[in-house]
């Protein structure tokens, strides 16, 4: 019984390990992937750089998003954006 001892402390080790940090980053994963497949023209969008805009087209991996008072269009990349902020 003792051989196995050391083999069950281990895999309860990965249990644990699995179950508290792998899992949950999984989730958010998950989570943050179907919000990008999701966008629509029309979003109050945030970047993972901080600009605030709203969406003006989307496209496979681009989206253009219309900044500030004056208008201005950038070019962004699909994965740059980083929280929806209107509500649906």
């Amino acid at each position: 019984m003792e051989q196995y001892s050391g083999i069950l402390l281990m895999l309860g080790f990965l249990a644990i390990f699995y179950f508290l940090i792998i899992r949950p980053q999984q989730k958010k994963e998950k989570k943050v992937k179907e919000m990008r497949s999701s966008l629509k023209v029309g979003d109050e969008v945030s970047t993972i750089g901080g600009i605030h805009g709203k969406i003006l087209t989307v496209k496979e991996d681009i989206v253009v998003i219309e900044v500030g008072s004056d208008k201005v269009k950038l070019t962004m990349a699909k994965w740059a954006i980083g929280n929806v902020l209107n509500e649906r």
